[in-house]
């Protein structure tokens, strides 16, 4: 049973730690009970990292670029008082390259909010707040705060740009019951523009409209549990979206997650075009297959109705090369595809052959050009220290979605100290 809860809810079990005892404490055993060990309110890790990329198109330095990074995570999540908390988590990544020859530094304030539970049934917090949606794992059509969010990119694991993008401004309010919950969330307009300043908080990049969000879900069933979402920003209608997971057996979680409304094409958007207003459904569906060994599967197809077909996309690059370079700038920014079509693969192997070594490995293919992007890890873990490797392959002609990037391949190492 509690195999078919998490494998529902995605969660991972955390090992339980216990003090060792010695002889005389073990003699009192059975007159003195043992106070059970309370998490940290706060956790913290340093990480370095070194590694080379093989460009696409460049020639000094034998057509190679060298990177160093030393990045510093921070996070707390703390009770000022009975019914308030204190939640925040900082990252800050120092950059060295040597194609061309730069450092550079950015700080990415990921949370800081003050929580207040007015009941036991019913909580508010202010500040800014990471909401991330979506029961999909390569593209989350509901996740609608992702636009603008990714300041730094350490890795192209989708976990790792969830977790270490910024937060948006916001008042939420979350009320509960047995089977269920509500929340809504109100994002203000703070700002016209974002800052490339290394320590600048940044709030024009996630703060420049008015949004708000309501999010709904309530159990049916024993293993269904479906969550409904209505999304609206400043000068836009209102965009639905629904997330389901369902298990197919004890081994197979089968998942939908959908997001629709009336809204203008990412291309018109991105070069201020005509108005092609019409109605756009987004979606990611797929399963995740975990078998007795810890080895997890997931195929995924996405769909973003807002892309540019096949035919548009393959001909951009030769009609307006200043229009192709809009519409990817916007994308990045806005996290999201530049076509209809795109199928994704994710695999994951915890205690991979031997305990404390997992192994992870990705590829994302666009049905339109045949671009891919590949992506594999391998980490190993030790009590406060974590070792990796990861290496990356963008492959595609220099005018597709992955083959784009100046850099063809990616070897990376990292070391990462917990405090």
């Amino acid at each position: 049973m509690m195999r078919r809860f998490a494998l529902l809810l995605a969660f991972a079990a955390a090992p339980a730690f216990a003090d060792d005892s010695d002889a005389a404490a073990l003699q009192l055993a059975d007159q003195v009970q043992a106070e059970p060990v309370q998490a940290s309110d706060w956790s913290a890790f340093v990480e370095i990292a070194g590694g080379r990329s093989t460009l696409r198109n460049g020639t000094q330095g034998g057509g190679h670029a060298d990177n160093q990074r030393l990045s510093l995570d921070v996070a707390l999540d703390t009770r000022l008082a009975r019914a308030w908390r204190l939640v925040f988590a900082d990252r800050l990544d120092m950059n060295w390259h040597n194609e061309p020859v730069r450092q550079d530094g950015i700080n990415t304030l990921k949370e800081a909010y003050l929580g207040w539970q007015a009941r036991d049934d019913l909580l508010f917090d202010l500040g800014r707040i990471n909401v991330r949606n979506g029961v999909a794992t390569g593209y989350n059509p509901t996740d609608y705060f992702r636009a603008g969010a990714v300041r730094s990119v350490v890795s192209a694991d989708p976990g790792s740009l969830k977790r270490n993008r910024q937060g948006s401004v916001m008042l939420r309010a979350q009320t509960l019951w047995d089977s269920g919950s509500l929340s809504a969330a109100y994002s203000p307009k703070l700002s016209d523009h974002g800052s490339d300043a290394a320590l600048n908080p940044n709030v024009g990049a996630t703060n420049n409209r008015d949004r708000w969000l309501f999010t709904f879900s309530q159990k049916l069933s024993k293993n269904v549990s479906p969550q409904w979402l209505l999304y609206k920003e400043e000068r836009q209608p209102v965009q639905a979206g629904f997330n389901l997971a369902l298990l197919a057996n004890d081994a197979t979680v089968v998942f939908m997650e959908w997001s629709g409304g009336r809204s203008r094409s990412l291309f018109s958007q991105a070069t201020a075009g005509a108005d092609d207003t019409a109605f756009r459904n987004r979606a990611s569906t797929g399963l995740t297959y975990t078998t007795p060994g810890k080895l997890s599967l997931t195929l995924e197809y996405e769909y973003n109705g807002a892309g540019l077909r096949d035919s548009q996309w393959n001909v951009l690059p030769r009609t307006s090369l200043p229009a192709y370079g809009l519409y990817r700038a916007a994308l990045q920014n806005a996290q999201d595809m530049p076509t209809r079509n795109a199928v994704f693969f994710y695999a994951s192997w915890q205690d991979a052959m031997i305990n404390h070594l997992d192994l992870s490995g990705m590829e994302r293919y666009n049905v339109a050009d045949g671009s891919r992007l590949s992506w594999l890890e391998a980490r190993y873990h030790w009590d406060r220290w974590d070792a990796a490797l990861q290496w990356q392959m963008n492959s595609g002609g220099v005018t597709t979605e992955f083959g784009a990037s100046p850099q063809r391949r990616t070897v990376q190492a990292l070391l990462r100290y917990f405090f």
